[in-house]
């Protein structure tokens, strides 16, 4: 069975949680819990590949995710306990599709794009990954959570929510009918997601400092009649607050981690990243 689907007031940010110059880019500890254990009872445990500081190529990151679910699929038709993946990293600049993506929504010849442009097998329109924005591809068995896609969409955007007000005090919600994360009238994250017997692969994008002109090249996830925002920009629209963009980004990665656990009440482990090749 193979699912997908469209992924289509601010005060000070909560800074004083956060000792910047203590943070530390490390993606190669191999038992790294995010989670309160007071809070979980026996928590699964997700294996982490940490590549948030690092650019890493769309086809390359689209090839892992295969691999690794093909993996899993394989290990479920074994009969075998198949354990979650979560992968966080930016990419270079580049446009990606859907399975059913209606070229009618790029502002170009696709034949002289700005930047690469991947057709996948996700829901969903037309979206721009680049510097500054931070994807996450949770490649995670709906079994041991909950076999419902709706659920996980909430879900991910749930964690979206939290990392928003808890990290900057920005306050997000939801559009009905519309799936993402959204600030007034600006999307913020936006979702698009594959299952395949129950994993999912694919995920979820923040944008945080990206650089937002390349989105005015397509109609982002299709809707014409609202705009795109960042985090840096949420930030510098209210009171006068000096972050640097590596900062930004170090917070809102630990924030993601810590959520991700909460909400999906998992123990991360951060592996090593050459597995992964």
């Amino acid at each position: 069975m193979n699912f997908s689907i469209a992924t289509s007031s601010i005060t000070n940010p909560k800074l004083h949680d956060h000792n910047l110059s203590n943070v530390k880019r490390n993606r190669v500890s191999t038992s790294f819990k995010i989670i309160n254990s007071e809070n979980h009872k026996n928590p699964r445990k997700c294996e982490c590949f940490d590549l948030y500081d690092q650019l890493v190529p769309y086809k390359k990151a689209w090839s892992w995710q295969k691999n690794i679910l093909n993996k899993k699929k394989s290990i479920l038709d074994r009969n075998q306990e198949c354990s979650d993946t979560l992968i966080i990293l930016q990419h270079p600049p580049v446009y990606t599709m859907g399975t059913k993506s209606s070229e009618n929504y790029l502002n170009f010849d696709i034949k002289n794009a700005p930047f690469d442009v991947y057709r996948t097998e996700r829901g969903g329109e037309v979206t721009y990954h680049g510097p500054g924005q931070l994807v996450m591809y949770p490649i995670i068995n709906l079994r041991n959570h909950k076999m419902d896609l709706h659920w996980y969409l909430r879900k991910l955007e749930e964690i979206v929510i939290r990392v928003l007000y808890s990290a900057f005090d920005i306050n997000a919600s939801r559009v009905n009918g519309l799936t993402g994360v959204w600030v007034g009238n600006q999307k913020v994250a936006a979702i698009g997601i594959r299952v395949s017997k129950w994993i999912t692969y694919h995920g979820l994008a923040l944008n945080v400092t990206t650089d937002l002109t390349p989105f005015n090249s397509i109609v982002p996830c299709g809707i014409r009649n609202r705009g795109v925002g960042s985090v840096k920009g949420l930030i510098e629209d209210g009171e006068d607050v000096k972050l640097d963009d590596s900062e930004l980004l170090d917070i809102a990665h630990e924030s993601l981690l810590n959520e991700f656990s909460e909400v999906f009440q998992l123990q991360i482990e951060k592996q090593t990243v050459f597995t992964l090749d």
